[in-house]
Parts: C-alpha cells; structure tokens; sequence
C-alpha cells in the first residue's frame, strides 16, 4: 500500500539547495513549508522559486505552504553555540533587542513588564523550554527554569496569548501574505489565531483561486473558538510547541486528537507539527517514542505530518523525510479503515448547509459506501475547486483516492490531504474528461483492464457547481 499520510517538511539552510529538494520530493515530501520568521521576503521568495522549478524538473506536484510570522516576539541573540538553562535556574528577562546571556535575556517586547504577570509560563523556541515568573521588579521580570535545555540564535519567546495586546495577521504578514499571492503561493499559514476573524482578515480570494489558508492551533483562545476557526479555514495546524506551553502539557494529547477530530467533521485536512523527529535534528535515527508518536497521530486521523527543524537545520534533511515516511506508511497499513464507519458515527460528520457542497457531501458517502461494499479498485474523482476530494478524504477509504482537476493550484493544494494522488487534466466535456482520466490511471499502472472504479464528477449542467453524479465503471481492457 502506498503511504497515505502526507509529509510536510521545512525548506532552511540545510535543505534548500536543488540537489538537497530533489532527494527530498524523491524520499516522500509532498509539501515544502518557508518559514518566514528568519529569513527576509526577498530570500523566501527564492527559495519558493527554486522549490517550484525543481518540482517541475521531477514532474512531480508539490504544494508549497508558507508560513507567516504573526506577532513573534523574540529574544536577544545568544552567544554562538547557545547558552543551556538547566532546571531550576533562575534568570532575568527585561524589555530590549541586545543580546541575551543565561543571566538576562533581553526580549523584543515594549510591553514584557505590563503585559506578563507572576505566575505565568514563558517559552523559548517550539516550547521545549520554559520558565515560571516568579517576579515583577521595576526593570525586569525574574524567572525559575521548569524544564531546561538549549537556546541558541534568537528564538521566539513565547507569551500568553490573552496576555498580548497585539493582532493577527500583521502588517507586515499581509505584506508578505500579498508577495506571495502574486508568485502563486498554494497554501499559506496564519500564525497565533485565536478567533475566525482572524483568518478571514487575510482577505485572500477562496481557494483555488486563492490560496488554502491554514490557521495554526497555538493559543488557548483559538482552543475555545475552535471550530468557528476551522469552519473559516482551509485547513489547520496542530501547532503543539506553543499549544503546550499555553496549556497544561497533559491536556495536549487530548486537545490533538480533539482538534482532529472536529477538522475531520468539518472535512478539513489537519496538520500534526512540531518535535516529530526533533532527535533526527542531530541524530541519525529517531527515538522509539518519537516513532510512536507519528503512528499515534495518523490512527488518529491526521492528514499531515509535520518537519521544522529536522529539514530546516539538521544535518541529514533527505534521511529526516525518508523516516518519516517510512514511520507513517507502516502506520497506514495498520489504520483501522473497517473501524473508521463506526468512529466517524462518534464523530458526527457535519454536511454543508450551501446547496452544492451538501449534494457533494452527499455524493461522497455514497461513492465511499458504493466503492466498500463492492470491493472498488479506487475512488477517482474529477474536481474543479478540490472540495469533493477533502470531502471522500475524511472519510478514510481503503482504495485509493485518485482526483483530476483542470485547475493546476487545486492539484497542488490537495497535496495537503490525506490518501489523495491529485493530477492536472485538460478542461474538456464531462465524458471525455473520463475516459481521459481513465486512459491517464492506466497509463500510469493505477488501474488495470476490469477493475472496478468508483467514479465522482460533475453533471454538464451543474459543473462547477456541485459533483452530483456516481458511476460504477468497469476499466475497458
């Protein structure tokens, strides 16, 4: 079985040269993410560039997700080679951009001494460091080290989020957000949303016209407002090194399966990030816990699998992916597809209540039921906007997930979902659009003369509108 589960990776220095891209789209990346949180526009934008011509030089359909700073508040630099705050340590923060030492880090923050309060947790970086505020002093905030480690370069400092007097996205996001629109970025993520308003202020046109809009999960406010965000969304990040720094680390496994859960209710593909392989960064191989966290999230039905620093900074990106992959496919294998009907019962799968989408919602689990209980070889669809393809995706079928669409950034947004091999098709008639699809699965070997295939499309009359119509087709030999 072919892996199901996509991979996310980070593009960074050690990951953005051509040779590097090409053995990563080669060991499984299915979307490349650029952070633009340490690199100026100019720099990302060449780097989007060179991802896109090295993914065309492969014929290979890779998404490209950019991910926008938000109010990233940051520390002072810290000397080379980073400076390690052990357990229990105490230090200074003070408002400033100088540079940060173990004793004082001086933060970007005009309001750190108004804002923070005694008793609140601080992280550095994805939160695997944090301290405690212990102290308010006139020039300086005084904090104890709950759990240690490394800080190197300038990471981000991680504030409460209903602390922050700040919104999201920013202006300079939107400036970013606006170059990369006009370059054909397909997905762009929106960093510390905390309610729907948030998302539809980055005023983009709905995709695929547009691009996916991902809202990162990472503040205790976007956990109250999460399904007005995920229903103004196109998709959403489990950002869970923020997330675990606002919320009581125990609570995090069970905001992760919860916020899968509603994403799959709303037919939204989600993302699982952060410290997936975070070993990997330095080491040639994973740690066992860290392999069962990446099988633990795909039975829980995320679409996505997350790498940051493990492709952006480690020293083997290509080895990172092909772990990954690895760790995921075998997960694949054992996903409970039987079991699934009776979880999505749990669940409670909600249909649109526009028209179209709802005969699309429709037609899905007719397709799903139809091509289950007849032992399909696949489910193929034909697809203008990719909303009927995230529709079958949630549902988690055992045959493949084949979609054609005549819009080339719709293919590559549906890089992002799970089970989907997405392809680009000439715009033509509806029946000739089938065979064409038909000719293009046996051509590739995805099909064979008499399989059995599923297959959604569109009526004439109603195309572009909604997938209104199921046939069972029998593959001509």
């Amino acid at each position: 079985m072919a892996r199901r589960t996509k991979i996310i990776a980070t593009i960074g220095p050690a990951s953005e040269s051509e040779p590097v891209l090409k053995d990563m789209i080669s060991a499984g990346m299915d979307v490349a993410r650029i952070g633009l949180a340490h690199q100026g526009l100019d720099a990302a934008l060449e780097r989007f560039h060179r991802i896109r011509a090295t993914a065309a030089a492969l014929d290979r359909e890779v998404g490209i997700l950019v991910d926008l700073p938000g109010p990233k508040i940051r520390a002072g630099t810290f000397p080379e080679g980073g400076v390690v705050l052990n357990d229990g340590d105490v230090l200074r923060l003070a408002p400033g951009t100088g540079r940060s030492t173990a004793e004082l880090v001086e933060v970007d923050y005009d309001g750190l001494l108004t804002d923070v309060h005694q008793g609140d947790t601080l992280g550095f970086g994805d939160g695997a460091v944090s301290v405690e505020v212990t102290e308010v002093d006139g020039s300086a905030l005084v904090a104890r080290v709950m759990h240690g480690g490394t800080v190197m370069g300038r990471p981000g400092v991680h504030i409460p989020s209903d602390r922050l007097r700040v919104s999201t996205p920013t202006d300079a996001d939107l400036r970013m957000l606006d170059a990369f629109v006009e370059a054909g970025v397909d997905m762009v993520a929106l960093s510390f949303v905390r309610s729907a308003h948030d998302v539809r202020r980055a005023g983009v046109e709905p995709h695929p016209r547009g691009p996916l809009v991902v809202a990162k999960i990472e503040t205790r406010a976007a956990v109250a407002n999460l399904e007005g965000i995920i229903a103004a969304s196109g998709a959403v990040m489990v950002a869970r090194g923020d997330l675990g720094v606002e919320l009581p680390m125990e609570d995090l496994p069970h905001l992760q399966k919860a916020i899968i859960r509603t994403c799959i209710s709303l037919g939204r593909p989600v993302i699982t990030a952060t410290q997936m392989l975070e070993s990997m960064v330095h080491a040639a191989t994973p740690t066992r816990a860290e392999a069962s966290d990446i099988a633990n999230a795909v039975f829980d039905g995320t679409s996505s699998v997350m790498l940051s620093g493990e492709t952006a900074v480690g020293h083997d990106p290509v080895a990172a992916v092909a772990t990954m992959g690895r760790i995921a496919a075998r997960a694949d294998e054992n996903f409970n597809y039987r079991g699934w009907a009776n979880q999505l019962a749990e669940i409670s799968l909600q249909i649109s209540d526009e028209t179209p989408a709802a005969i699309s919602d429709a037609m899905t689990l007719a397709a799903w039921r139809a091509a289950y209980e007849t032992g399909a070889t696949a489910i193929i669809c034909l697809t203008r906007t990719g909303f009927t393809v995230r529709s079958i995706a949630r549902l988690r079928p055992e045959c493949p997930i084949i979609a054609f669409s005549p819009d080339e950034r719709a293919v590559r947004q549906l890089s992002l979902s799970w089970g989907v091999e997405a392809h680009h098709i000439e715009q033509l008639p509806i029946d000739a659009m089938v065979d064409r699809a038909l000719a293009l699965c046996r051509l590739r070997g995805d099909l064979r003369a008499g399989d059995l295939v599923a297959f959604l499309s569109g009526s004439e009359n109603h195309q572009g509108l909604a997938t209104d119509t199921l046939r069972l087709i029998r593959v001509p030999s």
